[in-house]
């Protein structure tokens, strides 16, 4: 497999997202034993549904407004503000805008 994202190489991720009408696009930007960066995009109203993961997870908002509710806490995040969801508890994203 191709990489995707060149490493080394200086990355605009608000340039790269692409969109979808009434969809979600996920994007692999780096995948190992640390674990995964994914660049994804949200039409309004789209989101993923409640889980864990096995590590952190770092979502940061590049455009628009998303609800992330982390164990059971839901919170608003607006373009540029960035949260830390911990290892093993469940959460969730929900895109507002």
């Amino acid at each position: 497999m191709s990489e995707l994202f060149e490493k080394g190489a200086i990355l605009n991720m608000a340039e790269m997202v692409e969109y979808s009408a009434g969809g979600i696009i996920s994007k692999q930007v780096l995948k190992n034993d640390a674990g995964n960066i994914t660049l994804f995009s949200f039409d309004k109203g789209q989101g993923l549904s409640e889980h864990t993961a096995p590590f952190d997870a770092v979502v940061e908002i590049l455009d628009g407004e998303a609800e992330i509710t982390i164990d059971g806490k839901s919170l608003l995040l607006t373009t540029g503000q960035t949260i830390i969801m911990p290892a093993n508890i469940p959460h969730a994203l929900f895109a507002k805008q």
